[in-house]
Parts: C-alpha cells; sequence; structure tokens
C-alpha cells in the first residue's frame, strides 16, 4: 500500500486539486477569500516553486485580483505552467457580470451583456459565437479551462446568486443555448464546465456564505434542471461543476450535492450517463467550510464521485488527508485511478497531456 510520503503518490494526488495561486503561496494565509484581492498575487515566486514541489497542485484558478494587463496575464500564465503538477491554467469567464479578463478595461476583449441578453437574440447561434469569441481570448492568453456556461434554469425570480446569468428560466429555451455554448468553448480550444449540478436557479441563498437548498424532488429536476445538462453533456461538454446545495428531497438529507453519492454517482454518473470529470465548486465557499474541515471535505467529495477539488481553503491540509485516505484504503486505489485516467482524458483535450503533469527534480 503506497505510503504517505510516496512520491507517486503525492504526484497523483496533486492532479486531483485545482488551487488558488494563493495556496500555492507560503507567505499567504488567509481565513477568507475576502483578504486576498488587496494581496495582488501575480506573479511566481520561489515559495510557491518550493510548495509546489511537495505539493503539486493539477490546476491554478485565476481571479480578478490575479490579473492586471495582457503582459502580465501572459507572463503569469507561463510561470504557473512551468510549476510542479503542470497545472491547467482556468477561470470563469462567463461573459457578463462574471467576467475576470472582459471586465478589466487593460484588455481589448469582447463583452457581453450577460446570457439572458444571448438568449434575448432568438437563436443558439448568439450564444455558440460569444462563446468562440470568449473561448479564442482565453486561449490567446494560456487558459485551458472555463468554468462555463451555466446551466441553470432561472426559476426562482428571488434567487440573488444566478438570474442573468443563466439564459432562461424556460429550460426548452436554456437548453439549446447551453450545448451552442459548450461547443463554441470547445471550437475555441477551451474546455468548458456545466454549473451548478444539480441547479442552482431555483435556490433562495448563496451557497459562498452558507447552507443552501432546493425544495425539488427528481422527478421535478428531470423535466427542468435536467433538460438543460443533459442538453450540454450531450454537446459533448468535458465537466460538470457540482454545487454545494442541498437536495433533501432527492438524497433525504442535508448532504450538499457536491458531497452526495447519490447526486455525483447515482444520479450524474449513472442516470445521466455523464462520464466526463466531475469537479466541485469551491470548497472554501462557506456552505461547506461551516460544516467541515478541508481535509474531510476534499474526502468526502472525492468519495461522492467528484474527479477534480476545486479551491480548498486548506490546501495542505486536503491534500494531506486525501493521500492518507489513499494510504489508508479508504479510497481505494482504483478509484483514484478512475479520475486520474478522466483527468488525463481533459488534459489530453486541452492540448496539456498528462506526461507533462509528472514533476521532475525531486
Amino acid at each position: 500500500m503506497a505510503s504517505f510520503q510516496d512520491p507517486s503518490l503525492r504526484e497523483k494526488v496533486g492532479q486531483l486539486f485545482i488551487v488558488r495561486p494563493e495556496s500555492l503561496e507560503p507567505a499567504i494565509s488567509y481565513a477568507s477569500d475576502a483578504e486576498l484581492p488587496s494581496r495582488r498575487l501575480q506573479a511566481v515566486s520561489e515559495g510557491m516553486r518550493a510548495r509546489a514541489a511537495q505539493y503539486p497542485a493539477g490546476g491554478v484558478l485565476l481571479y480578478s485580483h490575479n490579473i492586471a494587463n495582457p503582459e502580465q496575464l501572459l507572463r503569469f500564465s507561463a510561470q504557473l505552467r512551468s510549476l510542479p503538477g503542470a497545472p491547467l491554467l482556468c477561470i470563469d469567464e462567463e461573459g457578463g457580470r462574471v467576467s475576470r479578463i472582459a471586465n478589466n478595461p487593460s484588455f481589448e476583449v469582447p463583452h457581453f451583456e450577460s446570457m439572458a441578453a444571448l438568449a434575448a437574440e432568438g437563436t443558439p447561434q448568439a450564444a455558440y459565437d460569444a462563446a468562440f469569441a470568449i473561448g479564442s481570448y482565453l486561449r490567446k492568453y494560456g487558459l485551458d479551462i472555463d468554468f462555463a456556461p451555466v446551466a441553470d434554469v432561472n426559476t426562482n425570480p428571488q434567487n440573488i446568486i444566478i438570474g442573468a446569468r443563466a439564459f432562461s428560466d424556460d429550460p426548452a429555451v436554456a437548453a439549446p443555448l447551453v450545448a451552442a455554448y459548450v461547443r463554441g468553448l470547445s471550437d475555441a480550444g477551451i474546455a468548458g464546465s456545466l454549473k451548478h449540478f444539480p441547479g442552482h436557479g431555483d435556490t433562495l441563498s448563496d451557497t459562498h456564505l452558507g447552507y443552501a437548498f432546493t425544495r425539488k424532488n427528481w422527478q421535478e429536476m428531470r423535466s427542468c434542471e435536467m433538460v438543460t445538462f443533459r442538453a450540454g453533456i450531450a454537446a459533448g461538454a468535458a465537466m460538470v461543476m457540482a454545487a454545494h446545495i442541498a437536495a433533501p428531497a432527492v438524497t433525504g438529507n442535508d448532504i450538499p450535492a457536491s458531497l452526495s453519492p447519490v447526486i455525483l454517482t447515482e444520479k450524474l454518473r449513472g442516470e445521466l450517463g455523464f462520464d466526463g470529470v466531475v469537479i466541485t465548486d469551491a470548497l472554501e465557499m462557506g456552505a461547506i467550510t461551516r460544516a467541515f474541515g478541508s481535509g474531510e471535505a476534499a474526502v468526502r467529495a472525492f468519495e461522492a464521485g467528484s474527479d477534480l477539488l476545486l479551491c480548498p481553503l486548506d490546501y495542505c491540509a486536503a491534500f494531506d488527508a486525501v493521500v492518507e485516505a489513499v494510504g489508508s484504503g479508504r479510497i481505494p486505489e482504483e478509484r483514484l485511478e478512475a479520475s486520474l485516467e478522466r483527468i488525463a482524458r481533459l488534459r489530453h483535450a486541452c492540448g496539456r497531456d498528462a506526461s507533462a503533469a509528472t514533476p521532475t527534480g525531486r
């Protein structure tokens, strides 16, 4: 059985994580992501290289405060990619208010009002064209993965987090637009991620802050939320992002979808037949941290069916917990290998083959 210090095991476990750049910087510790914008971490330090040698990450997620201008982003992208683990570079660039690059005045790139505004144009072509434009400039600046499109159906007008980020409150309208967006990103060389499974559009709360839930049962979801997710999967979506919302009428408990084997393994993998990469929403969000430590949340998410673990609050603790869980047999090695195979396919689709992910010079 692999030991806690087994380099090959640590390299494998690292491929399961996508982290903030700050998680690789030993000089930065934080209790909340609200503390990070003022740090303006926009270059790789020697401390980051040293930590990545011990805690290699399979991906890095850039936020607005990590991006200054085109020259800096190109330089930072190259530096990050050279770290142990050969990280895939990720961003939230939906178009509209969640756009880390387009909302930066230093960049001359296309701007889009919102997904709802694209839907108002009346054809899927508008969504395709927007996604292709977004994917093209992401590729230009060294990105691999865009956490988009929003596949939620915004059925609750009091929803405080989704709103116009969704294409529509009608799944029949939203579904072809979600599919077109997926194809547009893919044709531009960027892997997209459907979010937020099993659907954040009918909730009232913000999972960044704490507990959120949907009252819907699975039959109700089948006729609404699953229409858009099925369309995105059929269009070839490489990834699905699991939300931190609870669905007690589906699972029988208050466990967030991102930690629920019923939602991820039984429903997404089993019933919907999705064989791509499942990624959690950020594990540093309040819906998770108020109930679980970083280590236990990471292990539970992986046990539930996630392949990629996004932004734990304490990356080193989460990493060590997964290593320990594999070493102890809590996570079977064949389960780890199944996720690594899916991640390798994702890397290949991004043009970043798995062989580049093996660190050297230990």
